[in-house]
Parts: structure tokens; C-alpha cells; sequence
């Protein structure tokens, strides 16, 4: 970097760089609690965790960063192209920090908490009214969080929830890209039916230890390309990514009859770790070197788990792990139809690639809805029911604990989150046949040991970039064009209708 900065830009650049170190810690408070936190932590952690975010709120939002972006800005001649992009990441923080007050964000903190906290307990019980409980107050600070940002930035409240996922993201655009796919994802998923094989049945009396599926799973790791010096592996009650560049931290959950489950979920968090650990390290802890969106982040597991591991060519590779951790009784043949069998279900993590769109159309559904007031959370269930029903032919009626409380991103407050999730899908195929049309066939590259052809691609075109681009430039540059829907199609008719 320009070490002959403007003494404005290099006060910011000092600045932000204490915020990234308390963010690190931050980061670590998550992880801790959904791995090795005793549950009697529980409060104290919530009032700590509370207390560190209304200080990085407070850092955030520091008087003087007024007048020093501001002079900044007047200096912009005199910054490299990677500086201005900094400057505009550092503004776009400070932006939607200001909006918010500290007391908002440290009560929110601590509501998540909680939530989160008896989440963990009330989903397994199944036990409704006392999950409604805490996400109603918790929802309410949302709902006032979402005001203050959309009266400041002049957008809708949900708008402006998506825009701390999703930069430059709307509703109405969401509306139009994933909207899309409720015009032939229904037909999609019926003609697979009819020209899939029945599901190969598993052997129910064979188990699977625990212990050697995380040993499978991080040969799994290495052969992706995983720094084991820069991350760990651990067990939570949903499997996430979490750490910072150079401390990532992965997580999955296991089963003794399945090892599918774990050994996919393992997949996809690789994904987000060799994207941590790939930004660019010159602008570690500084808002130009974190990852671009959400969206960003999600296409690069998605790429791990379905454009390269959902391949044929991926499961031949790792077969001979499979025999020697778990003397798996399936032909690497019956594992690829097993992982690729299109059926629908009730929890999103467990969806396959095809029918995984629908649940994510649910909740963009129900969370704009909650957002705008006309969805109560007491109605949540009976929405979900509908909708269920609606798009994959399925009831939830008093099955809260596979319906509306399955997944962890409401119990934390997080709403805005779920769109990504298809989008990352959309990219990823996006991503892919950019790969193949400079590098050739994905599968070729796979069965001649090339991935690390794949993975210098990923490096130069996107881990690298950091959020030195936009996400619009960034998809432009990478592929040739902007986010194009259509790629996740043809990506999904190459593999099941061919």
C-alpha cells in the first residue's frame, strides 16, 4: 500500500484497523458459543457479546470520522485505485453504522443471544411458544433496526436489511432474479421425477463413527486445499464458517447412519474458508480486504459442494478415501445418485441443488412479510404450512421444529440473509462456465488432478478481489457479464435432464 498517504486517509486506515482487531474477537465469542461454551455461559456471554458489539458500534461511528472521511474524499486524487475503493468501503460502514443507535445494536446483541441461546433447546423439543417468545422481541428490534436504516438511507426497511448482506441488492430486483425461477423450477423438478431412477436404498445396519468421519473429513479439506495451519474443524448444532483470514473456523454436525449430511456440510464450509483465506492479505483488516457480499461468500461453498462435488468425476476421487475411513458398502456410481437424487424435503440444509431454490423462495417470502408487518409471528407456522405445500407438496402443521424454527439466521436476528443463498447458487454456475470456457470441462479438470487450476482461477477472479470491486464489476470482470440467471439453469439441465 501508499505509505505517503494523506494524514486523513491514514487516520482512517489506523482507525479501522482497531476495529477489525475487535471484530476478531467478536468473531471468536460466536464461535466459541456454538462449539465449546458450557450452556451455563449463556448470559454472561450474551452481556459480554453485547457490550463488545456496542463498542465496535461506538468505533463505528467515532465523531471525528466525520470530518476525516470527509477530508479524505477532498484527497481522492492522491489515493491509489485500491485506497479509493477502501475509502469507499470504510464511508459505507460508517454509513450503516450511523443510522443505527449503540443502545439499539447492544440491545438487539443481547436479544440474539438469548434467542439464539434457547433456540438450541426449544427446536429439538419442538416447543413453539416458547421460540415465539423470544423472536417476537427480537424480531421488534429488527423491525426498529430496519427503519432507522431505511429512513437514513431513504429505502424500504427490508431493502435496507438486504443491503447488509447483499450491497446494491433490492427487493424488486430479487423479485426479478429469483422470481424467475417460480416460472419452471416446479416443471423442472416433475420431469426429473419422471426420468430418475428410484433412490438407491442405504444399508441401515451399517454406522458410520463419528471419529472417522472427521478423519475422512479432513483428507476431504486437504484434497480441497485447505490450510489446516490457518483453520480447525469442530462439531456445532449448525454447521457454519466463521474466524477471521489466517484463524478460520469450520464446524459440522454428524450422523452415525449418514455420513452424507457431515461430509457435504464439510464441503460447503471449505468453501467459505478457502474464500477467508484467500483475500487479498495486503488489505487484512481493512474494509477493501473483507469478502464482497454474502451472496459472494455463498457462491464459493455452492461451487465446492455442487459444482464440484455433486460431479461424478469428484465422488471417483474421493472414493478410495471413503473405503479406507468407512468401508463404505456403495459403488462411487450409487454415491453420485444417491448425492444427486432430486427429492423434496422439509429442511433446507438437507436439500438437494433442484428443489433447495423453493425453500429459499419461502423465506424471502415470509421474511418480507414479517419485515412489512403483515405476516405476525404468531402466524409464522400457518405460513409456512401454506407455503410448503405450495411449492414442494409438503405440511409442517405442528412440525415447528422442521418448519419455521429449523434454521438458525431468525433466532440471531438475521434476516435479509436468506436470498444470498440463492444467489451464491446463481454465481457459482455463473462462475463455473467461466472456468470451463478458459480452462475447459470441470470434470475433465478433476479426473486429471488439475483443481488447483480451478482454484488459481478462483484466486486471481474473486478470493483475491477482496471487496476492492463492487459485486456488479466484480461478476462483469470475472465472467463477461452481470448475474445471469440462466446459467443456473443450464447448469441444472446438464446434470439431470441430459
Amino acid at each position: 500500500m501508499n505509505t505517503q498517504q494523506p494524514a486523513a486517509y491514514e487516520q482512517l486506515r489506523q482507525h479501522f484497523q482497531k476495529i477489525s482487531h475487535f471484530e476478531h474477537f467478536a468473531a471468536l465469542g460466536d464461535w466459541d458459543q456454538a462449539t465449546m461454551m458450557p450452556a451455563g455461559g449463556s448470559d454472561s456471554r450474551a452481556a459480554a457479546m453485547a457490550e463488545l458489539a456496542g463498542h465496535i458500534h461506538q468505533l463505528k461511528t467515532a465523531p471525528n470520522l466525520t470530518d476525516w472521511l470527509s477530508e479524505a474524499e477532498q484527497q481522492l486524487s492522491a489515493l491509489t485505485l485500491p485506497q479509493q475503493a477502501n475509502l469507499r468501503e470504510m464511508k459505507q460502514q460508517w454509513r450503516h453504522a450511523s443510522c443505527v443507535p449503540s443502545s439499539l445494536i447492544q440491545a438487539k446483541t443481547a436479544a440474539a443471544y438469548q434467542c439464539e441461546h434457547q433456540w438450541r433447546q426449544q427446536r429439538p423439543a419442538n416447543d413453539w411458544q416458547g421460540f415465539k417468545a423470544n423472536l417476537q422481541p427480537l424480531l421488534q428490534l429488527v423491525k426498529e433496526e430496519a427503519q432507522a436504516r431505511a429512513d437514513a438511507e431513504g429505502v424500504a426497511p427490508y431493502d435496507a436489511l438486504l443491503a447488509q448482506f447483499e450491497p446494491g441488492m433490492t427487493a424488486a430486483r430479487l423479485e426479478q432474479t429469483l422470481g424467475s425461477l417460480r416460472d419452471w423450477i416446479p416443471t423442472f423438478i416433475q420431469q426429473i421425477h419422471e426420468r430418475q431412477l428410484p433412490a438407491v436404498a442405504s444399508n441401515d445396519a451399517q454406522r458410520y463413527p463419528i471419529a472417522r468421519q472427521q478423519d475422512l473429513g479432513k483428507e476431504v479439506m486437504h484434497f480441497l486445499g485447505f490450510d489446516f495451519q490457518q483453520g480447525r474443524l469442530d462439531i456445532s448444532a449448525h454447521p457454519f464458517c466463521g474466524g477471521v483470514p489466517g484463524d478460520v473456523r469450520l464446524t459440522t454436525r454428524y450422523d452415525e447412519q449418514s455420513f452424507l449430511g457431515a461430509l457435504l456440510g464439510i464441503i460447503h464450509e471449505t468453501g467459505h474458508a478457502r474464500y477467508e483465506l484467500g483475500l487479498p492479505f495486503a488489505w487484512q483488516g481493512q474494509p477493501a480486504g473483507l469478502a464482497r457480499s454474502m451472496g459472494i461468500h455463498e457462491s464459493q461453498s455452492l461451487f465446492f459442494e455442487m459444482q464440484l462435488a455433486g460431479s461424478q468425476a469428484f465422488v471417483d476421487k474421493i472414493y478410495p478415501l471413503l473405503k479406507r475411513h468407512l468401508s463404505c458398502h456403495q459403488s462411487a456410481a450409487e454415491l453420485h445418485q444417491q448425492m444427486t437424487q432430486v427429492q423434496p424435503g422439509l429442511i433446507r440444509v438437507d436439500a438437494d441443488e433442484v428443489t433447495y431454490p423453493c425453500h429459499i423462495l419461502l423465506r424471502f417470502e415470509a421474511e418480507q412479510s414479517l419485515i412489512d408487518g403483515s405476516l405476525a409471528v404468531s402466524d409464522l407456522p400457518e405460513f409456512w404450512d401454506q407455503r410448503m405445500q405450495h411449492y414442494l407438496g409438503l405440511s409442517t402443521k405442528d412440525n415447528y421444529r422442521d418448519g419455521c424454527m429449523q434454521d438458525i439466521h431468525w433466532a440471531v436476528g438475521e434476516f435479509g440473509y436468506f436470498p444470498s443463498y440463492t444467489l451464491g447458487a446463481m454465481y457459482a454456475a455463473q462462475f463455473r462456465f467461466a472456468i470451463e470456457k478458459q480452462l475447459g470441462p470441470l470434470d475433465t479438470l478433476i479426473q486429471n488432478d488439475k483443481l488447483a487450476k480451478v482454484f488459481d482461477w478462483l484466486q486471481q477472479h474473486i478470493w483475491s478481489q477482496g471487496s476492492l470491486l463492487d459485486t456488479d464489476t466484480l461478476v462483469r470482470q470475472a465472467t463477461g457479464e452481470p448475474l445471469n440467471p440462466q446459467y443456473l439453469r443450464r447448469h441444472l439441465q446438464q446434470r439431470y435432464l441430459r
